[in-house]
């Protein structure tokens, strides 16, 4: 769509007339914790006996909306130690690193509420938005065993908003655009709710509408065809959001809540930019997720707390692949429908215990059944090899896998003196595979009319896994304005259906024997203070990952040849150190930010020239917030990036070729404007200097964009 100068007016004019909810003109905004909901909150990184976290980081809301991270990944780009990046391809999914560690090696929760795909865990941190999160909480390197499985890497929380007054209501509407001020998406959320003496209740939505953005103007097209420069084509995407939730609070301290969340979303894949040869046209006509869970915290006595969770979580997805870039057919064989029906149930209980004033013991069960359905609607060669070539449409029948994950854990606390704490944890997973079967297609005949399509069911072997985890850390409060830490924990993740049983299009043979990958996480950190104005926190960080799970060539000679096959073959080491610091230079000035310098080896012994992708080896972001008037704030932001490696993706270029993407420097700036104690504007622009950079081969990322934000609220 393109805007002429009329068109931009009615942009910016169409926003502020947006209809908004009657808003009473109320005291003005409260404290941003008591929009917390403390009970979705997790362990992450563990705490000492103060409640100080050891490691790990938060974001916030409106550090969020400030810097205009719309989407999950933006937010923990944000973060030291962490980035966003890419897959390309095909799937155009927003990935997450924490430390080197990607998203199967990472945990993603809502309210402490683990979003887990049972297939393939293939989770898009684009698909989650953060209109409604208070903040998302980061556990890197020593995620607490509390938690649960996997998190070998890392763990991230989205923490959901709670009301804080007797009435709350809220209002954004967002509008984006490219360089030259035409739309490119608009974002609406709202926000409703109550907090009474012994309850409270609350809703809230949004929806966002991304169209095709626009790539820098120093784009050069390398196939017109598949780009041609301007609007991204394909990389459109809309997502919308609901959730509720209630809760009871009969004293001060306990608390009972009941919430319901559903998000969906439907998206595109553009185009590699130069491949003509291994195009597959996929898109995702929706990618939903919905989960009812409930959350309690109930003090049994003086010293012995009780907290809860009970959920039940789905994920429906259906994938469309088509036979050209023009995706309005299908029927080849890279054609087909492919859907996903998945339920997981799960409980949790948590027992905290303070044995005595320097001793608190805490104890966790969990319990999650998975059981994922899919099937494939698509087109098969048919007759036999040697006759006249035809393709006939085949239906699977819907295939099952199901398996229960259990875990039981223990976390100790004990004050070793006045300043010293030591923090054990210890746990122990395992799981239990009751069903995995999968469908074969053939088809038989000598013409379509004639064929027979047959379906031969496949048994996977039931393997169950179980692993030994264990933690520990060392805090030293040196004084009030120092603190130092030291720990070492050993983390393991079970391998998905996917890695166990996927043929991945014929590429792969299923091996049932695979098991778990597992990392040893150390750290040394800091926190000082040295000064009211000044805060710094830094870590320097090494990881040992063993049984690293990659694709190994199996020859399984004629017919067949050479295929992949997954096995626990990799190693790897990751190690590097993060700086977070901030300044109040004057009253109305604050400087920020934060440093990260990663290295990683991984070795593939099939593949000497393989590189680890996605993770850069240096990594910033600075900002300042300066009070220019009473009711404006004006923020510049720097984010830059060094050389990250990818690889080629085209069939054309045999072996692979790894190389480095080239590194980025982007300039933003953003400004809010307090109109009234209820109405504010945000203003901004990002990537001021239309920097053309990719994070992946062949997929480049957005050049200069815009933002309007207008927010009402009681």
């Amino acid at each position: 769509m393109r805007l002429g100068g009329a068109g931009r007016a009615a942009l910016v004019a169409g926003m502020l007339a947006a209809p908004v909810p009657a808003l009473a003109q109320t005291a003005p905004d409260q404290d941003a914790s008591d929009t917390v909901f403390v009970l979705g909150r997790i362990s992450a990184a563990p705490s000492d006996s103060e409640g100080q976290h050891i490691g790990g980081s938060d974001i916030g809301a409106a550090d969020m909306r400030k810097l205009d991270a719309q989407t999950v990944d933006q937010a923990i780009d944000l973060v030291p130690g962490a980035v966003a990046s890419n897959t390309g391809g095909s799937r155009n999914e927003r990935l997450i690193y924490v430390r080197g560690f990607d998203r199967f090696q990472t945990t993603l929760s809502i309210d402490g509420v683990r979003v887990f795909l049972p297939a393939d865990n293939r989770i898009d941190f684009g698909r989650f938005l953060t209109a409604d999160i208070a903040e998302v909480q980061v556990g890197k390197g020593y995620t607490s065993v509390l938690d649960g499985p996997g998190g070998l890497g890392g763990a991230i929380n989205l923490v959901t908003r709670k009301p804080s007054k007797p009435f709350e209501a809220e209002f954004d509407a967002t509008l984006t655009g490219d360089r030259d001020l035409d739309w490119t998406g608009n974002t609406y959320s709202a926000l409703l709710g109550t907090k009474q003496d012994k309850f409270y209740a609350q809703a809230s939505g949004d929806i966002s509408r991304r169209g095709n953005f626009t790539l820098s103007n120093d784009f050069t097209p390398v196939v017109p065809a598949l780009e041609d420069g301007g609007s991204r084509e394909h990389s459109s995407s809309n997502d919308w959001r609901v959730n509720l939730k209630a809760g009871w609070t009969p004293n001060d301290t306990d608390e009972y809540a009941i919430s319901y969340i559903r998000q969906s979303g439907a998206k595109n894949a553009p185009y590699h930019v130069s491949d003509t040869t291994s195009g597959r046209y996929w898109s995702w006509p929706y990618w939903d997720i919905d989960s009812v869970y409930f959350l309690s915290r109930t003090q049994l006595a003086p010293n012995l707390n009780l907290k809860t969770r009970i959920y039940r979580n789905g994920f429906q997805n259906l994938l469309s692949a088509y036979d050209d870039a023009s995706q309005t057919t299908q029927s080849l064989p890279k054609a087909f429908n492919s859907y996903y029906d998945d339920t997981a149930w799960g409980a949790e209980a948590t027992l905290a215990w303070t044995i005595a004033p320097s001793n608190t013991l805490t104890s966790a069960v969990h319990f999650r059944n998975d059981e994922h359905r899919e099937r494939q609607l698509g087109y098969t060669r048919t007759p036999p090899s040697g006759a006249p070539f035809a393709f006939a449409p085949y239906a699977e029948p819907w295939q099952q896998d199901k398996e229960d994950t259990y875990s039981i854990a223990a976390e100790d606390v004990q004050k070793l003196g006045p300043n010293v704490d030591l923090v054990t944890g210890l746990s122990y997973d395992w799981t239990d595979l009751k069903t995995a079967n999968d469908i074969s297609v053939s088809a038989t005949g000598t013409t379509i009319a004639n064929s027979t399509i047959v379906f031969t069911p496949v048994d996977y072997p039931l393997k169950d896994m179980h692993a030994l985890n264990g933690q520990a850390a060392l805090v030293w409060r040196i004084d009030p304005r120092a603190r130092m830490h030291v720990s070492v924990s050993s983390r393991t993740r079970f391998p998905t259906i996917f890695e166990r049983f996927s043929s991945r299009f014929g590429t792969a043979v299923p091996n049932p024997d695979v098991g778990p990958e597992r990392a040893t996480n150390y750290e040394v950190g800091a926190t000082l203070d040295p000064a009211a104005a000044l805060h710094f926190e830094g870590a320097v960080f090494y990881s040992d990952l063993q049984d690293a799970l990659i694709q190994i060539p199996v020859a399984l000679g004629p017919p067949f040849g050479t295929v992949n096959q997954t096995k626990n073959a990799g190693d790897a080491s990751y190690y590097g150190a993060e700086l977070e610091a901030t300044a109040d230079l004057a009253p109305a000035l604050r400087i920020g930010g934060n440093a990260t310098w990663i290295h990683r080896d991984f070795t593939d012994p099939t593949n000497p020239a393989f590189r680890p992708q996605g993770v850069p080896d240096y990594k910033l972001f600075l900002y300042a917030d300066w009070r220019v008037l009473q009711s404006l704030t004006i923020t510049p932001s720097i984010e830059a990036a060094s050389n990250r490696w990818t690889v080629t993706s085209s069939s054309a270029i045999t072996p692979p070729q790894f190389y480095k993407t080239g590194d980025y420097t982007l300039l933003n700036l953003a400004a809010d404007w307090t109109l009234s104690p209820n109405v504010s504007l945000l203003a901004g622009v990002r990537n001021i200097g239309d920097a053309n950079y990719q994070l992946v081969d062949g997929f480049p990322e957005e050049g200069r964009n815009v933002y309007l934000s207008l927010r009402l609220r009681n």
